[in-house]
C-alpha cells in the first residue's frame, strides 16, 4: 500500500461518507510531479536555464520554422500571464536565445522569434531531460511509452469547456488549438 492508499483509507475511517476517491489518481500525480520536478529543474540549470525559460523555447520550437509567436500567443500556450511572458522573453533574450522582431505585415505587433542556435538547443535540452528518455517510466517501452497515458486525453475530456473558461476568466488568455487544459478545481 503506497502512501495515497493509506491517506484514503484513513478518510474512509474517519468520514466513511466522504467519497474520497479522486485522491487516488490527485494524489499521486502530485507525488509524480513533486518527484520530477527537481530532476528537470536540475536539467534546465545545467543549460542556464529556469523551468518557463525552458516552456518559451520548447514551445517555440514544436511550432515549426520560423519558430516564432506573438506575446499573446506564447501566453496562451504556455498558460502563464503576460508580464510572465515578459520577463521570460526578457531572460532568454539576454541569452541571445530568442529575439523580438517586429511584424513585417503590422510594425505595431512583435514576434518572439528562437535565434539560430536556440532552435537545436532547445531539442537536445529537451531529449536531455530524463523524463523523455524512452523507457524511463516505470511499466513503459521505447515505442508505447507508459501504459497509462493513453487514458488521460479521455479523463481530462469533461474538463476541457470549464477550464477554458477559467482560464479566460482568470488569466486574459484566449486558448487557441494547442492550449492544454488543467482540471477542474485549478486555480
Amino acid at each position: 500500500m503506497d502512501h495515497v492508499s493509506t491517506v484514503v483509507g484513513q478518510w474512509g475511517a474517519e468520514r466513511p461518507e466522504l467519497d474520497v476517491s479522486p485522491l487516488l489518481v490527485i494524489g499521486r500525480i502530485h507525488r509524480i510531479a513533486a518527484r520530477l520536478t527537481p530532476e528537470l529543474v536540475e536539467v534546465y540549470a545545467r543549460h542556464g536555464l529556469g523551468e518557463g525559460d525552458f516552456d518559451v523555447l520548447a514551445t517555440l520550437r514544436r511550432q515549426g520554422p520560423p519558430y516564432a509567436l506573438t506575446p499573446g500567443e506564447l501566453g496562451e500556450r504556455t498558460i502563464v500571464t503576460s508580464g510572465a511572458v515578459t520577463k521570460r522573453v526578457d531572460r532568454l533574450a539576454e541569452k541571445g536565445l530568442v529575439q523580438r522582431r517586429r511584424s513585417a505585415s503590422d510594425g505595431r505587433s512583435r514576434s518572439i522569434v528562437l535565434t539560430s542556435g536556440a532552435g537545436g538547443s532547445s531539442t537536445r535540452r529537451w531529449t536531455n531531460t530524463s523524463p523523455t528518455r524512452p523507457g524511463c517510466w516505470p511499466g513503459s517501452t521505447p515505442t508505447s511509452g507508459p501504459p497509462w497515458v493513453t487514458c488521460w486525453p479521455g479523463w481530462l475530456r469533461p474538463w476541457v469547456p470549464e477550464t477554458t473558461r477559467r482560464l479566460v476568466r482568470h488569466t486574459g488568455a484566449r486558448p487557441g488549438p494547442t492550449t492544454p487544459v488543467r482540471p477542474s478545481g485549478y486555480r
